[in-house]
């Protein structure tokens, strides 16, 4: 027996404008305003570099000078196109987050299409009820599909991932359409449908590097034996899958490797970077997955792992066994790397999400009940905090408050804006009228139990990114250390050499204009060094950068971190 019992009124349409604004104010909070943080830093100064540079930055992803082989390059293009084409009007980090935004919508709509598709099937579908009124399959599939979307917004990992132009949020969002296309290709096995599933893991290589695609595309050559597609048309879609992937792939890989931008081909160590993320399952990953994990999923992980116990019995679930094996494919990669990134665990949640979709049908209404008595208990007490301190901060009132709202941002002067607090109050607003709508006797529609939990968490991502956003800047951003050295180095300065990481030397070269050291190398007159304030032994730092004898120019760091060191020198001549 199907374990899904539902009336037609609890698949009430989620109205369009509502999810379309819910979307906004999830994903433009955390775009405007906010400077390149550490996190990502670097992948900005990647595409920066790419849109003011040559074919060969292009071709040979860097950090003014400081190759980046990590991650595939597609992520960085469309992040330096962005900058190219709205750089003039935006400013060149408003204009490379354009492409996250386009990222989110991707990722959006593709889960929403997939639960569509999913929710119409027949086994899907709940059981008829003796004197009719169950729902209609395209009701049931457009209810899902909201479901599938709120659970996804509800996600903290996506909600600290989806704001920062890194190749791992487009991956997710990969991911999410890739789903579409293999859903799309079950339904329909022809050769069309595969070489679109191929150009979407092909995109995924390109994005952040081979082993995903290929966990992927061997999880669903095992679900076409699962759903009885005969084995060699479905290898010889794989094949084509396949082939379609390596083709989008040589679009970077041939060019690469012809014109070995200066002087040296990228893909070797490309490669070299992807395979040192494959070993064998370590203590390590292991650990760092779960304990990760348990907040990085919530709330998608509860909900999915009821959704496979209730549908357990079933037959021909496309709609749990699909995801079900996506998720383990990539789990049992997440757990091969043995230097795990949390952001990398983004390629698993949309498989989680439509999961939690569909289990979500299942459960009883008081544990759905409880869920959202939770969510409005333990959100709104947060919201009402970050109000508190926020008043504390620019009052002084309460002063425990206010001292360790200003402890962490030492030397910052709070200031009242208008704007900021004109949204947060709205947002607030909005949720109240939320809360007491949720609350009221309105029908029970499917997507209530999940809506206030993605309310209240966005509810919050405003208030921090509009009442404390300038604090976070302060405490976070470059672009104070970035000026501080530009204006101790002299203007004839010809190059700077430097052993400061990534996200350091993006914020440099961006808020600073400094002239590091380029792919070619050379001989640099300057020296910008990055160590510890605990560090009582130069000699060695010195030595490896042939800083003997050096003349001290500049000494600083940021006010909020009080280990981290910047030191400038011009050589001895």
């Amino acid at each position: 027996m199907k374990p899904v019992r539902l009336p037609a009124a609890a698949t009430l349409a989620l109205p369009r404008w509502a999810l379309f604004a819910l979307g906004l104010l999830y994903i433009l909070p955390g775009l405007i305003g906010r400077d390149p943080w550490k996190d990502d830093a670097g992948s900005f100064g990647i595409m920066w570099t790419m849109a003011r540079g040559t074919l060969d930055d292009w071709l040979y992803p860097n950090i003014a000078g400081l190759p980046a082989l990590e991650d595939g390059p597609l992520a960085f293009w469309l992040g330096a196109i962005c900058i190219k084409l709205f750089g003039w009007l935006l400013g060149d980090v408003l204009a490379a987050r354009v492409s996250n935004l386009g990222f989110f919508v991707m990722g959006g709509m593709s889960l929403w299409y997939t639960a569509f598709h999913l929710g119409r099937r027949p086994e899907a579908q709940p059981l008829r009820l003796a004197f009719g009124g169950q729902p209609e399959p395209d009701a049931y599939g457009r209810t899902l599909a909201d479901t599938t979307v709120l659970v996804y917004l509800g996600s903290l990992g996506l909600l600290l991932y989806s704001h920062e132009t890194l190749a791992v949020t487009l991956q997710g969002s990969l991911v999410a359409y890739f789903l579409y296309r293999a859903v799309r290709y079950i339904e329909t096995a022809s050769a069309r449908n595969a070489a679109l599933v191929g150009l979407s893991l092909g995109a995924l290589a390109l994005a952040r590097g081979p082993l995903s695609p290929l966990a992927l595309l061997l999880a669903l050559l095992l679900c076409t034996r699962f759903f009885h597609i005969p084995a060699a048309s479905a290898l010889r879609h794989m094949l084509l899958a396949a082939a379609a992937a390596l083709a989008l792939t040589l679009v970077w890989i041939v060019p690469a490797s012809l014109a070995q931008p200066y002087g040296q081909s990228p893909v070797g160590a490309w490669f070299d970077a992807n395979i040192a993320q494959l070993a064998l399952p370590g203590w390590v990953a292991i650990k760092a997955f779960f304990r990760v994990g348990v907040w990085f999923f919530w709330p998608a992980w509860p909900f999915a792992g009821w959704a496979i116990w209730a549908w357990r019995r079933q037959e021909n679930m496309l709609h749990i066994v699909l995801p079900l094996t996506f998720l383990g494919a990539l789990t049992a990669l997440s757990l091969c790397d043995p230097s795990p990134e949390n952001g990398d665990l983004l390629k698993l949640l949309p498989p989680l999400a439509l999961m939690a979709a569909f289990g979500l049908p299942t459960m009883k209404r008081g544990a759905i009940n409880a869920i959202d008595w939770f969510s409005v208990m333990a959100l709104t007490t947060l919201a009402a905090l970050v109000w508190l301190f926020w008043i504390a901060k620019l009052t002084g009132w309460p002063a425990k408050l206010s001292h360790n709202a200003l402890k962490l941002v030492p030397g910052f002067t709070p200031e009242f804006g208008l704007v900021a607090f004109t949204v947060a109050a709205a947002v607030s607003v909005g949720w109240i009228w939320l809360v007491r709508w949720r609350v009221s006797r309105q029908r029970t529609v499917l997507w209530r139990a999940v809506v206030l939990s993605s309310s209240g968490l966005i509810l919050l991502w405003v208030l921090l990114m509009t009442l404390f956003l300038p604090d976070l800047n302060y405490s976070k951003s470059y672009a104070g250390v970035a000026q501080a050295i530009a204006a101790k180095l002299p203007h004839d300065a010809n190059c700077i050499d430097t052993n400061v990481g990534p996200p350091q030397r993006a914020s440099f070269a961006f808020y600073g204009r400094l002239p590091f050291a380029g792919m070619e190398g050379g001989r640099c007159d300057y020296v910008l060094l990055q160590d510890n304030v605990k560090t009582r032994d130069d000699r060695a730092l010195f030595r490896d950068w042939n800083a003997r004898g050096a003349t001290l120019l500049w000494e600083g760091r940021r006010a909020s971190d009080r280990n981290e060191r910047f030191r400038l020198y011009r050589r001895a001549r």
